[in-house]
Formats: structure tokens, C-alpha cells, sequence
């Protein structure tokens, strides 16, 4: 049983913890306090929920990971890139002037319906599908979801609302309101100013806790100048103590857009996670375990929901915030989480004369970290097609939605993959002076081919889709002038061969032995070849045409030929 419970990574942790490590822990939470807050009444916001929801969720879900997260350091909560995709999920869910304890309770099943996804994730071993997402379509995604968030809080940074479904309706209706002189200027003021000094500070003091100053000298700026009292909202006494313990209730028929929506966001959530995994442990020279990762973050997001929170994920700027601050362990998140629980109970209203702009001001410079302009240009001066997919994922983000945009940057994905499979690079190979093996013509013009051999390398698996790519690119090398004798098929790169692409190359060898052409194979993988031989294809195939490396199909060619490539009369083969 002990050793049960010291494989849990938490309670590992405590059994190895150092005591050395307790000063460093204890500050940098509380430096990472500093960020938590404003960040999760943001995101809250950003998810359209109320604000203090944001805590609750930070607390539950520093505490979940703690106990079960493998990392040392890595920081869980509302996120910018969920946000939206929560928004998405539960606003439609609820009447224009719908209930805001509905709303929670749909965000807080959201968050249980990601961590049943998550844990089972984990448990049937699935943490490479992260990998369904790659990084141009991962780009372009960003790209449009920090387009679409900046948007949607721009109203709120002017201090007025827009009613809009789509990010062209935010945008005309924006325009409107601006034409109109609907822009608050205390607001603006408030939530330019904001944005100003959060950038400044990053770029020249980026050791100061930039959010935190601006927080700080907006709620002191709504108090000196009565700002409630200039059209500025505010985000008013918070509930005080902390939530109970809740499962949430909702009907039958939201059950399933909120699984649609769970996927998705469980999705991103694991690419993030896994990304940012990865990057903080290189730094350490630790190893990422992915699926107790997955779990992890599942455990996080079943805390959370229970005690009404939102789905979660990691965040990189918090990670990072931790890691300067001298975090050594989980302890970091609990002593957060220990704060955060200490002001609801003890200082409630510490944050009522905050400004509704300066939150939008956290979420704005938060999408403006999202974006990766440099990623863009980059792609489009590396490879312009995996551009185009970035572009293409950016447009359905920002034109159909954001839970429709991670279906297309998904399905972009595996279409990509599906395309470099289905047409594949091929190309003939040749000697080169001076260089051993055999080389791709088109790198090498003026490599030298013997006269009746070709020799073809096709860059994928033989299966149903690119077969008869395959058969007519070997047919139209058999009908050239003049006529190959043998047509060897280099290999190594074709790493399967399907029951589709047998029966194509059962045809296409019947159809050139009708010409007088040998289909041969080199370097054929083993697998590959115990998989035609279990086809029977050896049964056209001549099993003497199936050779260890090029250079020994060139030279059993060479025996069987003259010495200007004229093929033996037939016997002459070797046998």
C-alpha cells in the first residue's frame, strides 16, 4: 500500500522534497500569486463566466496537478487559448440573458467531460495524438485565435458591448459603436494605459511583475478619480469564503455539444501540455512522461469541475514566471493556490474597484503572445504550402468559429499527412563521379544511367491511395525510348506494402513481363518482403528479382546484359 501511494508523483514528491528548497518555493508562489489572479478573473471573463469562477478554478487545479502532476514545475490554470473555446461551447448553451449559475454549471461539466477524456487518454497510452496537430496548422490556429480574442475584447477595452456571432460581426459592430461615440474615454484610457505598461514593462523590466503593477495602479486610479462614477465598470465585490463541493446539474440535451466542445478544448489542452512539458524539461535534463501528463492535467480539470471551475490547461508565461522566481517544486502551485484561498476568505473585496478594461488589457497582451507573426513569414519563405495550411487553419478560426477552426487545423493535419502519402516524391537515381551509391537525377543532371536499367526510388508505403500513382509512374518509365530491360524499384523508403498495392503490382509485373521488362526490388525491408511473399506475389515476381541493395540488382543486371545494356537472349539469365 505504501508503495501505492508513493508512486502517486505528489506524495513522491513530499517524501523527496529537500528542505533547502522551502525558501525558494515559498516566494516564487508567491510571486506567481501575483499573476494568478488578475489572469484567472480574466480568463474567466473571457470564457463568459463570472470572474471569481476563474479563482475557484486556479485554486482546484494547482492543487489537483500538485498531487498528481509529474513535472516539478509546471504552472496549470485558465487559459487565453481555451477561453474562447469554452465561450464557444457554453454561450450558445445559455438564453441571451441566460443564467449566469447555468453557464458555470455547463463550464463546470465541460470540465469533467475533458477529464474523462484526458484519464482515459492516459490510460489507453493515446498522448501522441497531440501529434494530430502540427505545427503550421498549430500556428495558424493561434494566429486566429489571438485575432479573435483581441477583437472580442476590444469592446470591452472601450468600455461599451457588441452583440455578435462571428468575428465579422465583432468587427462591424465595433466600427459602429466607435462611429457613434459609443467609446467610454475613461475606459479607454484605462485600458490603453493598461496595455502600454504591461508591454513596457515585458520588454524593458521583465522581472517586474507587469500585470500586477498595472492592476494595481488601475484599481488605485478608480479609487483617486471615482472612475465607477465615468461610465467605467468595475468587477464589484467578489463572493467571499469558497465554493462547495458541487456537481454540477444540466440537461440531457446539452450533453452532447458540450462533448464536441470537450474534445476539442482536451485536444489543445494536450498539445500545450505536452509542448510546454517538453520545453521546461530540456532545460533540466528531465524526460516528459506524456500520459501521466495527460492524467495529470485530467485530475486538474476533475478538481476544478467539481467545485464550479472550467476546463484548463498548462500556461508557458506562468511556467515561466515560476522558473525565474526559483520554484523547485509543486509546492510552488500550493502556496498560489493557499493565497488565492486566504484572500477570498479574508479580503474579498480587495479587487471590487478594479476596472473592466484593465482585465481586457491582461487578456489582450495574453492573445498578443499567441501570435506568431515571424512563424508565418518563416513558413512562407521555407516551405510555401505548409503556409497555406497555417493561412488556411488562421481562416477558419477567425471566419467560422473557434471550435470549428481546431476541426479544420485537425483535419489540415491528417490531410497533409494523407497528401505526402499519396503523391509522393519519386524520381530515378543514377551514379555520380565521385560520389558512392546512387543519386536523385534532378540534384544530379549529368549522373550516368546504364542503358536498359532504370533505377526508382518512391518515397512512401505501397498502399491504396498511391498504388496506381506508383504503376503508371512505372509504366510510363517502361514505354521511354529507348526501353528499359529491367525497372529497379529502390526500396528502403517503402516501408509496407497493403493487400490494394498487391494486387497492383501482381497486375502491372503480369503487364510488363507481356513487354519483356523485369519489375525488380532492392533493399526491400524484411517485414515488407515476408508481406509479399504471404501475398503470393512471388508468384509473377520472379523471387530471383528481389536483391539486398542496389549495387548488387546493377550487377546481377550487368551479368545479364551486353555491355551496351542489350538484353540476353531469354535463359541466359542467370540461374
Amino acid at each position: 500500500m505504501l508503495s501505492r501511494l508513493r508512486a502517486v508523483p505528489g506524495i513522491g514528491a513530499v517524501s523527496s522534497y529537500h528542505r533547502a528548497w522551502l525558501v525558494k518555493d515559498l516566494i516564487a508562489g508567491i510571486v506567481l500569486t501575483t499573476l494568478l489572479v488578475p489572469q484567472g478573473m480574466a480568463y474567466a471573463e473571457l470564457a463568459g463566466l463570472p470572474a471569481i469562477t476563474g479563482l475557484y478554478t486556479t485554486v482546484l487545479c494547482l492543487l489537483g496537478y500538485a498531487v498528481c502532476g509529474p513535472s516539478p514545475i509546471l504552472v496549470l490554470g485558465p487559459d487565453s487559448s481555451l477561453g474562447p473555446m469554452i465561450a464557444a461551447t457554453v454561450l450558445p448553451l445559455v438564453a441571451a440573458d441566460g443564467d449566469p449559475d447555468r453557464a458555470v454549471a455547463l463550464a463546470s461539466v465541460l470540465a469533467l467531460m475533458v477529464a474523462a477524456i484526458m484519464i482515459l487518454a492516459s490510460v489507453a497510452k493515446l498522448g501522441f495524438i497531440a501529434d494530430l496537430i502540427s505545427k503550421p496548422t498549430m500556428i495558424g490556429y493561434m494566429n486566429g485565435l489571438a485575432l479573435t480574442i483581441l477583437i472580442g475584447q476590444l469592446p470591452k477595452l472601450l468600455g461599451f458591448k457588441v452583440d455578435a456571432d462571428n468575428l465579422i460581426g465583432e468587427c462591424v459592430g465595433l466600427v459602429q459603436k466607435v462611429a457613434d461615440g459609443a467609446t467610454v474615454p475613461a475606459a479607454a484610457a484605462v485600458g490603453i494605459g493598461g496595455i502600454l505598461l504591461i508591454l513596457v514593462l515585458q520588454r524593458w523590466l521583465p522581472k517586474v511583475p507587469a500585470v500586477l503593477v498595472m492592476v494595481v495602479l488601475a484599481i488605485a486610479a478608480a479609487a483617486l478619480f471615482e472612475l465607477g462614477n465615468h461610465g467605467v465598470d468595475l468587477v464589484g465585490e467578489l463572493p467571499d469564503g469558497f465554493p462547495p463541493f458541487t456537481v454540477p446539474d444540466v440537461r440531457v440535451s446539452d450533453l452532447a455539444p458540450l462533448f464536441a466542445g470537450a474534445l476539442g478544448i482536451a485536444l489543445v489542452s494536450l498539445a500545450d501540455t505536452i509542448s510546454n512539458a517538453s520545453a521546461f524539461a530540456a532545460r533540466s535534463g528531465q524526460e516528459v512522461r506524456g500520459n501521466q501528463e495527460m492524467a495529470a492535467i485530467g485530475a486538474a480539470n476533475l478538481a476544478a469541475g467539481l467545485f464550479q471551475g472550467f476546463p484548463v490547461s498548462t500556461s508557458g508565461s506562468r511556467t515561466a514566471v515560476a522558473e525565474r522566481a526559483g520554484a523547485r517544486s509543486q509546492l510552488t502551485g500550493v502556496v498560489g493556490a493557499a493565497l488565492i484561498v486566504l484572500m477570498l476568505v479574508l479580503a474579498p473585496g480587495m479587487f471590487r474597484d478594479l476596472p473592466q478594461p484593465a482585465l481586457a488589457a491582461v487578456v489582450i497582451t495574453a492573445s498578443l503572445s499567441l501570435a506568431d507573426v515571424r512563424g508565418t513569414v518563416r513558413l512562407w519563405q521555407q516551405r510555401r504550402t505548409e503556409c497555406l495550411l497555417a493561412v488556411a487553419a488562421f481562416l477558419g478560426v477567425a471566419l467560422l468559429g473557434v471550435l470549428e477552426g481546431i476541426a479544420i487545423a485537425v483535419a489540415l493535419s491528417v490531410l497533409n499527412v494523407f497528401r505526402r502519402a499519396w503523391w509522393p516524391y519519386n524520381t530515378v537515381l543514377g551514379r555520380v563521379e565521385g560520389l558512392e551509391g546512387y543519386h536523385d537525377i534532378r540534384s544530379y543532371p549529368h549522373a550516368e544511367q546504364l542503358p536498359g536499367l532504370v533505377i526508382l526510388r518512391f518515397d512512401a508505403p505501397l498502399f491504396f491511395a498511391n498504388a496506381r500513382a506508383f504503376r503508371d509512374e512505372v509504366r510510363r518509365l517502361a514505354h521511354t525510348d529507348p526501353g528499359p530491360r529491367w525497372i529497379v524499384i529502390a526500396a528502403e523508403p517503402m516501408t509496407d506494402v497493403d493487400t490494394t498495392a498487391a494486387d497492383v503490382l501482381e497486375g502491372l509485373d503480369r503487364e510488363l513481363n507481356a513487354e519483356h521488362v523485369h519489375l525488380v526490388f532492392a533493399e526491400l525491408k524484411d517485414p515488407v518482403r515476408h508481406k509479399i511473399e504471404r501475398y503470393e506475389l512471388t508468384r509473377t515476381i520472379d523471387p530471383r528479382h528481389f536483391f539486398p541493395t542496389v549495387e548488387a540488382a546493377v550487377a546481377a543486371f550487368r551479368r545479364t546484359t551486353d555491355a551496351d545494356g542489350t538484353a540476353n537472349p531469354p535463359g541466359a539469365e542467370e540461374q
